[in-house]
This record gives C-alpha cells, sequence and structure tokens, in this order.
C-alpha cells in the first residue's frame, strides 16, 4: 500500500514552482512587448519616431540600438517561457476547463495562442542573430500560400473570424472584468488590485479592438484572394492611423496597448497558478 499525501501537499506538488517562475517571467515578458509596442505607436500617433509599428518593427528598432539586442534576446526567450505555460493549459487542463465543448473549445484556443507566439518568440531570436531583415511580410507570405491550396480562402476566412471572435471575446472580458478570476486577490493590496482591474479593462478593449481589426483583413484577403489585403499588427495600427482623426484613435489604442502590457506583467506577478479541480477537492 502507498504512502499517503495530505491534500495540501498534493495540491503544492500540482505545479512545480520552477514552473509558477518560468509562466510568470513569461508573462512579464508578453507584457513587455505590448509595451513597447504601445509606446511606439503613441510616439508615431504624437508625430515622433516615424509610422506605428508592429511587433517585428518594434524588435528591429530595439537591436539597433545599444544593448538593445539583449533585450531582444531576453524578450524572445521569455517568450518561449509563456508559450510553454499556454501549452500546459492547453493539454494538462491547470484552470479546470474539462472536456466538454466549451472547456475544448478554451483549450483549443491556448494551443492556438501558443502557435502564435511561437512565431513571434522565433521573429524575435530570428532578428537579435540578424537571421532577419524587414518585417510585416510574414503574414502576406503566410496568406499567399493559404490562398494557393484547396479551400484556401475559405481557411483563411475561418482564420479571420475566429480572430475576430476571440477579439470580441477580449473586449467582452474586459468590460465585465472577468479576468479577474485569474489573479489571486488575497495576495493583492488595494492599490495592485485597482492596477490589475484598470489596465486590464482598458488594456483588453484595445486589444480586442486591434484584434477584430486584424480579422477583418483576412476576410477581406479572402475575399479578395489578394494577399496585400492582410495585415498583422502593424498593418493595423497603419491602418488606424490612417483614418479620419486616425492619430487620436491611434493614441488612444496606443495607450489601450501600453495598459494592456502592464496588465500582463501585474497578471505574471499574481496569476492563480493551481490545478483547479483539485483546488476544488481541497476545499
Amino acid at each position: 500500500m502507498g504512502k499517503s499525501i495530505h491534500p495540501d501537499e498534493y495540491v503544492r506538488e500540482e505545479i512545480k514552482p520552477w514552473i509558477r517562475r518560468s509562466a510568470r517571467i513569461g508573462y512579464m515578458a508578453k507584457g513587455c512587448v505590448y509595451f513597447i509596442v504601445g509606446l511606439l505607436a503613441l510616439l508615431a500617433a504624437a508625430g515622433f519616431g516615424g509610422k506605428a509599428t508592429g511587433t517585428s518593427g518594434m524588435f528591429q528598432s530595439l537591436a539597433r540600438i545599444p544593448l538593445g539586442n539583449i533585450l531582444v534576446w531576453l524578450m524572445g526567450l521569455g517568450l518561449f517561457m509563456y508559450i510553454g505555460w499556454v501549452l500546459i493549459k492547453a493539454f494538462l487542463d491547470p484552470k479546470g476547463e474539462g472536456k466538454g465543448m466549451g472547456g475544448l473549445i478554451k483549450r483549443f484556443a491556448y494551443f492556438i495562442n501558443a502557435g502564435i507566439y511561437t512565431v513571434l518568440a522565433v521573429q524575435a531570436i530570428g532578428i537579435a542573430v540578424n537571421a532577419i531583415s524587414g518585417g510585416g511580410g510574414s503574414g502576406n507570405t503566410l496568406s499567399a500560400k493559404l490562398l494557393q491550396q484547396p479551400f484556401g480562402a475559405w481557411i483563411l476566412g475561418g482564420i479571420g473570424a475566429g480572430v475576430i471572435g476571440y477579439g470580441v471575446y477580449e473586449i467582452a472580458n474586459g468590460l465585465t472584468q472577468r479576468f479577474m478570476k485569474a489573479f489571486l486577490i488575497g495576495d493583492m493590496d488595494y492599490h495592485e488590485r485597482k492596477i490589475a482591474k484598470n489596465t486590464g479593462t482598458a488594456g483588453l478593449v484595445s486589444r480586442g479592438a486591434v484584434l477584430g481589426l486584424i480579422g477583418f483583413f483576412f476576410i477581406r484577403t479572402a475575399l479578395s484572394h489578394d494577399p496585400g489585403q492582410a495585415k498583422g499588427l502593424d498593418g493595423a495600427l497603419s491602418e488606424i492611423a490612417s483614418q479620419p482623426f486616425g492619430r487620436w484613435i491611434l493614441g488612444f489604442v496606443s495607450a489601450g496597448l501600453i495598459l494592456y502590457g502592464i496588465y500582463q506583467v501585474t497578471r505574471g506577478r499574481y496569476e492563480h497558478m493551481q490545478f483547479g479541480k483539485k483546488e476544488r477537492e481541497k476545499s
């Protein structure tokens, strides 16, 4: 007969401390990416620093400044840590999403999210070692390849619809403040809770709006069969800037992305990282 394990010990062993530390660093790296992208876009909206740029342009801009290459390396490695945690959520289900339809959809979304950030992390590492030059073309290349495949336009349109759907989810998550359930509220003081709530609300709404615009570009590409219509984050920000009062709108969106970055750093510090089902058994 095996050794009995006290429930408290069992819960603590569910997620190893080094995994939690790695995941927290990953969230902070993700937050840094959005913070810097938002800051560069805000400077562009204010008339400084040229046009609005996305993640690729941001990595390239950082790599050109003293010690910037090291920062790009660190962000790329940090994103891989974030990817590891997202894959754990997808396959091991620490949030207790379950195997029902809703839970499987959420877990599949985690898997897609891991794929997206894998591309971003590889991009950062590639730029850091000067293996990649120029930016913004990866989305066009992917779209062109998809359009050459059978049912490629349908697949691309489905991706666009999925991105829009996720954008709507982010907006709803921000407006309802459901995201606060992910935090260890008891470990946060009043000011930390306020920062998490305010930055999460504004940041998720802003990011959701940008995701919706990116999804629209994918659908437009599918309908026109023109891969040049596909745009990533940099294209979405540039499109916003080109509209009437676009610089003002870009300023608000950029500020929202900065706040989203702060929210991600806060989440990295205080996210609840335990297996939901085991927690319920403990109580």
